[in-house]
């Protein structure tokens, strides 16, 4: 075509549905050139249709702190992680809220890289004599980042091409030469590929801390595969004893549930999503191959670091009388105002019986076969654990290896005078000075009032214990190595910290997960051990 026209703006295939191989066969027409035209503010631009993959309504985005301004979030696109750029921040347009019209061009910059635009005009052809320079563009927009303008007839407004790699290369100079991610499953394994629980020494036990009845119990932590939220169908095992609520499914596995409360007697309640199912490894520990069920808790307190000294076994003289056979010991916290006991899971929970729950709802002859396969009803070696919180909308997720423990935020911590804005003070922890960070200040975040909901994360980074207020903690979750992949490169601060993304598109959750021994720079994290005393 000669010119553009309105009918040519108007006219043509449904913007949304683009895609750069079906649009470009579409539009073949001698020498001209494909664009995909769109409007930002007041301004027409296009990119080269070669450049753009497919053009998708506005999706869901996770924000990324430590970020440039310009980044809208990450998102899912079939399993890939986009980063999505605001135009309107790139031109130094005011932002609006976006609508209906609102789409994200996404272009091959050498991966994918999404682009904000208000709406989306048109897919069109272009001679080349229709198209002039770059310096020949007046008004407030950068010729820098364009190639040329394509001429207009009579009133209608030039469209100017827009240079989409010198975009990208500006706001986020480090996209498109990011170096990959460590290898999958790498971090946080030992030789034989299996997470570990952390211990700094053979003097401390640490425990996942949990309440049912108003009581509060504990199991080892490597005893304990993963901590996750009630199901929507929990399927009901006939001839089984009452405390075994049923089966449910857990990546592709069958898990037997059981009711602490009905195990120990107490009322039965109707399941909330305050409760809790922490997965118990049964046979060969939490790294093993062996079977595993789900405890289903009235909800999960903490983890806990406890020295030994604190732990005392149970006397043999309760140990034998009713369901106390259940409590291997009891850990005295708080100067022994606090007393939390610690489960067997061994005594607790027989294996041929968990067999017998899993054979009833599989049949028996699956249930054999399945006997024999690695990692049935237990974890694979495929799969990296991690501790998951949140700050504001996002969740974050660390190893669970880096956490020594998480408690809750104390109502008063001592301030500590010329220190950093991010630093919020420190708690004495067991007669233990800890420095205490507010990671949502040091993540450049809006502030937040104290609640019940927030909790320390506490860490060794580089030798300094330190603890990080969050907002929440929400699970232990075993994520398979093929849903982790490096992080988009979008800042040197961000590329250092956030190297790493999850993301599990069944759930719609993307979990931006964090090199621990990265929080604190070197500076920060002298400022923060100058403080211990």
């Amino acid at each position: 075509m000669s010119e553009i026209t309105q009918a040519a703006l108007d006219s043509g295939p449904d913007p949304s549905q683009v895609t750069g191989g079906a649009a470009a066969g579409a539009l073949q027409a001698g020498n001209a050139r494909q664009f995909v035209i769109f409007h930002v503010d007041n301004d027409l631009f296009a990119v080269p249709l070669s450049e753009v993959q497919e053009i998708i309504r506005m999706p869901d985005v996770v924000c990324v702190p430590l970020s440039p301004a310009a980044l809208e979030g990450l998102a899912n696109l079939r399993g890939s992680v986009l980063p999505v750029i605001r135009l309107r921040h790139v031109f130094g347009m005011a932002p609006v809220v976006h609508d209906d019209a609102t789409r994200v061009v996404v272009l091959d910059q050498g991966r994918p890289v999404g682009l904000v635009v208000d709406r989306v005009a048109n897919v069109v052809s272009v001679e080349a004599d229709h198209i002039e320079p770059s310096g020949a563009i007046g008004g407030t927009v950068d010729t820098d980042l364009l190639t040329g303008m394509i001429k207009g007839d009579g009133d209608r407004a030039m469209v100017m091409i827009l240079d989409a790699a010198k975009v990208v290369a500006r706001e986020f100079q480090a996209i498109g030469s990011a170096p990959l991610a460590p290898s999958l499953g790498e971090a946080g394994r030992a030789e034989d590929g299996r997470v570990q629980a952390a211990t700094d020494g053979d003097d401390e036990s640490q425990l996942v801390s949990f309440e049912v009845a108003g009581q509060e119990y504990a199991l080892p932590i490597e005893r304990v595969q993963e901590i996750v939220q009630i199901p929507g169908l929990i399927t009901d095992v006939p001839n089984t004893p009452a405390h075994v609520l049923g089966v449910m499914t857990l990546r592709n596995r069958l898990l037997p549930l059981v009711g602490l409360r009905e195990m120990f007697g107490l009322p039965t309640l109707a399941l909330t999503e305050t409760n809790k199912i922490v997965v118990v490894s049964l046979e060969g520990g939490a790294g093993g191959s062996g079977r595993s069920v789900g405890v289903v808790m009235d909800s999960v307190k903490e983890v806990l670091r406890v020295g030994h000294a604190l732990i005392d076994p149970m006397p043999a003289l309760l140990a034998r009388t009713g369901n106390l056979g259940e409590i291997e010991a009891i850990c005295r916290l708080q100067g022994g105002n606090r007393l939390v006991s610690i489960l067997s899971a061994d005594a607790m929970f027989n294996s041929d019986e968990i067999r017998a729950v899993a054979a009833n709802a599989l049949g028996e002859e699956d249930a054999v076969a399945d006997e024999e396969t690695p990692g049935y009803l237990g974890t694979t070696d495929d799969e990296e654990q991690f501790v998951a919180f949140r700050l504001m909308n996002e969740e974050y997720g660390v190893p669970i290896d880096s956490v020594q423990e998480i408690v809750r935020v104390p109502e008063e911590l001592t301030r500590v005078p010329k220190t950093p804005d991010f630093i919020e003070g420190v708690v004495n922890l067991r007669g233990v000075v800890l420095p205490v960070v507010d990671q949502r200040r040091r993540f450049g975040l809006p502030g937040m009032e104290r609640n019940d909901r927030q909790r320390i994360m506490v860490y060794t980074i580089r030798g300094v214990r330190t603890g990080f207020i969050v907002d929440s903690v929400s699970e232990v979750i075993r994520i398979p190595a093929s849903l982790i992949g490096p992080a988009p490169v979008l800042s040197d601060e961000q590329q250092r910290l956030i190297r790493r993304v999850a993301n599990i598109e069944k759930q719609k959750r993307m979990i931006l997960l964090l090199d621990v021994e990265q929080l604190l720079d070197g500076k920060e994290l002298a400022v923060v051990g100058s403080v211990i005393p």
